[in-house]
């Protein structure tokens, strides 16, 4: 029988000095799965339901300047990627969980191997999706850059007056078409979900660019050898933001990850790769959380 899914309201929990905007789905003596994003909505409520009812206590929060988290001035953020790392960990605290799969798109990648690579007693499985490997800024010369629609977006594009909440749906909306892949734009879905991330957002300034204002700290991609948890790298194959070789590079530098491609999808995760991403992460068999004690 399928477990019953509870999902608790989303709801503020102290971290350190910051408040992050936090809904669990499931029964938290089950394995659990971490999901940080630059919103919360960005892992569907459908998608973390379909996670629980596979026997996983999920915890989707909204990372700082993002959602209903804490929000910084626009080009000064308080807090390096580090420190975002070190918030999924304060956060597990708060839940008593000594062990997590931690699960990370794009920018969200980055504080997930951080995460790992910091904090390695404290990570079970480590699911890293369309990311790379090295920080804000230009790429190694052996990883692939943005692509020229990408930067010509994000440089002949002017932003949107930010307390204009329809010029900033729209911004979202064109930013999302040029991300997507082969399988074609869903304007009205991706409209839906700009909204609805729009109008729970603190500040969409902060929340759109703070990030890279953030100080990266040290390199890390010369590390990745160091993982031992079980990594699962996936990544679509026409991803133009961070293209496809970057996966390919990590999977090849963390010891035993696995790669699953996503052929003719970009930089998004739509609801027809559920199914094998489900299937592959659930394979990598994060321990139980039962009898453990947070260290």
């Amino acid at each position: 029988m399928p477990l019953h899914v509870r999902r608790s309201p989303e709801h503020m929990v102290t971290v350190g000095d910051v408040d992050l905007c936090v809904t669990t789905f499931g029964d938290r003596r089950l394995p659990p799965v971490l999901l940080p994003s630059t919103s919360r909505l960005f892992w569907e409520d459908r998608f973390c339901d379909r996670l629980a009812d596979a026997g996983r206590f999920v915890v989707r929060y909204d990372t700082r300047d993002t959602g209903r988290s804490t929000a910084y001035v626009t080009g000064s953020p308080g807090y390096s990627l580090r420190d975002l790392a070190s918030d999924i960990i304060e956060l597990m605290d708060v839940f008593e969980l000594a062990r997590a799969h931690l699960v990370g798109f794009s920018v969200a990648g980055w504080i997930c191997q951080l995460a790992a690579l910091d904090h390695r007693d404290r990570v079970s499985a480590l699911t890293l999706i369309n990311t790379r490997p090295t920080p804000p800024g230009p790429p190694d010369p052996d990883l692939p850059e943005h692509s020229d629609r990408v930067v010509n977006f994000f440089t002949g594009t002017p932003a949107p007056d930010w307390s204009d909440r329809a010029a900033v749906i729209d911004y979202r909306v064109e930013g999302a078409r040029i991300l997507t892949g082969a399988r074609g734009f869903d304007e009205q879905e991706t409209r839906q979900q700009a909204t609805r991330m729009v109008d729970r957002t603190t500040d969409m300034a902060s929340s759109m660019l703070n990030l890279a204002y953030a100080e990266a700290g040290d390199r890390w991609r010369e590390r990745l050898g160091e993982l031992t948890v079980p990594t699962l790298v996936v990544h679509g194959t026409e991803d133009p933001f961070f293209p496809y070789g970057n996966g390919q590079a990590m999977a090849r530098e963390i010891p035993g990850a696995d790669l699953l491609p996503l052929n003719g999808i970009g930089h998004e995760l739509p609801d027809t790769t559920w199914d094998r991403l489900l299937a592959a992460m659930l394979t990598l068999q994060p321990e139980s959380v039962n009898d453990q004690d947070v260290q």
